[in-house]
This record gives C-alpha cells, sequence and structure tokens, in this order.
C-alpha cells in the first residue's frame, strides 16, 4: 500500500493515544495486525470515522516503522508535531528546558517526557546541530511530545541570546559547575542540557550559571536525558511546579 504524501509517522500505542487525545493534529490512517494488539480497543475509541484502519503483517508494520517497538500500530497524521515561532516570555512560560545539540532521537523523547512530568511550560529545540523530532522521538516520549510546548531556535547561542533578554536566569548541564544541591533555582529558569559526547556548545558555557550533579567519579558521567530529568526534578521541586 502507498501512503500518501505530506503526512507523519507516528508508531507506538501510547503515541497515538496521546496523539488523539491531545487533538492538535488529524490521524489520517492506522495499520496494526489482523490479531490486534492489547492496547487496541484504547485506541480505537479515540478514532475519528474518518481515520482508516488497515490490517497488515507484523513484519510489515517492522517495514514501515524502521523499528520493531511499534506495539502492532503504526499511524499517520496530517501535520507535523506543532511547534510555536515566538520566543518564550517568563510571564507565560516561566520554566523551560533546552536542548543543546542532543542528537539521539531517544535522548529527545526522554527529556521531554521528563519535562511534562516535572511541569515545565516549554522546550527549546535548535534548527542547527540537532536530532529530529521524529516518530522515534515521540514513541520515546511516552507521546507526551503530542502535549508539550516547542520552540525551534536557528542556533544555541541564538536561543540563549533571546533567553538572556528576556530576563531568564539560565542554568548549563556541566562537569565543574556548582553542585547541584548548593544551588538555589530561581524563575524564569531555564535548565540547559548538552551534547551526549562533549556537553554543552563552548560559546554559551559562559552565559548562565554552571551546575553539575554529584557523581562518584570524575571519569563518568551520567546519560544526557537522565541528567536533565534529575535536574528538572530537583528545580521543580524548588520553585514549587511539581
Amino acid at each position: 500500500m502507498t501512503i500518501k504524501k505530506d503526512l507523519y509517522m507516528v508508531y507506538g500505542a501510547h503515541p497515538l493515544i496521546e496523539l488523539l487525545k491531545a487533538k492538535k493534529r488529524k490521524l489520517y490512517s492506522l495499520y496494526t495486525t489482523k490479531q490486534e494488539p492489547k492496547l487496541f480497543p484504547k485506541v480505537q475509541q479515540l478514532l475519528h470515522p474518518s481515520c482508516t484502519v488497515h490490517h497488515v503483517t507484523k513484519e510489515e508494520l517492522t517495514r514501515r516503522a524502521g523499528s520493531d517497538d511499534h506495539q502492532g500500530l503504526v499511524g499517520y497524521a496530517t501535520a507535523p508535531l506543532e511547534i510555536r515561532k515566538k520566543p518564550f516570555v517568563p510571564e507565560t512560560h516561566p520554566f523551560l528546558v533546552m536542548l543543546d545539540g542532543i542528537h539521539d532521537a531517544r535522548n529527545i523523547g526522554a527529556i521531554i517526557r521528563s519535562a511534562y512530568c516535572t511541569g515545565a511550560d516549554g522546550i527549546i529545540i535548535t534548527q542547527k546541530n540537532s536530532g529530529p523530532l521524529n516518530a522515534a522521538a515521540i514513541k520515546a516520549s511516552a507521546g507526551l511530545a503530542e502535549h508539550a510546548v516547542l520552540y525551534e531556535a536557528p542556533t544555541a547561542a541564538m536561543a540563549i541570546k533571546e533567553l538572556k533578554e528576556a530576563g531568564y536566569n539560565i542554568y548549563l548541564a556541566a562537569l565543574g559547575g556548582k553542585s547541584v544541591s548548593d544551588v538555589h533555582f530561581k524563575q524564569p529558569a531555564v535548565i540547559v542540557v548538552g551534547n551526549e559526547g562533549y556537553g554543552i556548545s563552548p560559546e554559551i558555557l559562559k552565559e548562565g550559571t554552571k551546575v553539575m550533579l554529584p557523581q562518584r567519579s570524575k571519569d563518568i558521567s551520567y546519560n544526557a536525558s537522565v541528567a536533565a530529568g534529575i535536574l528538572l526534578f530537583i528545580t521543580a521541586q524548588q520553585i514549587n511546579k511539581i
């Protein structure tokens, strides 16, 4: 079966459920196995009558998804994830997380998931030097990317400039920074998480307060999405977001 152009793939039960619950974009078609998966009824009850359901083999679903992590469900939406064009301002979005050079889709999705769970008001991504917000990232977010408020800046440096001009307090996750246990986070706050390998971009390391998570050895470090989750949790507790 051929797929209509300008459709955007989403796979996995929870991503599809959250897409349908968020109602920000429309599901055009859904592919599943003849022996419908356990969570299919939860998806089905949310489907609009205009969405066509096709039954195919598990192998066909894996081919379409490019992954065997589809849980027997692959859908096509009529629009991409909604991304705002205007930078955030403290009055409406006082607690943010910024992804600087995160490339792995699973890390992107996991950070979005943690941002949602800790009450972050928005997420900043960049056009340059960033992984895509694709189906794998949405799956890793457990579908919570459908509810996220996203802004895409041209570069990390430009995003930081906009944030500082708006009056945000910038907290940079970096080795050699203040121990997070000694930091008093203040709103409006932005937690910046850097690349999986080299960390935060050198040009923005001096643009805020460097903070680090204590660890047992200098030779190791937390996974980027794990570090983001911990920092977001600690910040959210301090500023009474959760």
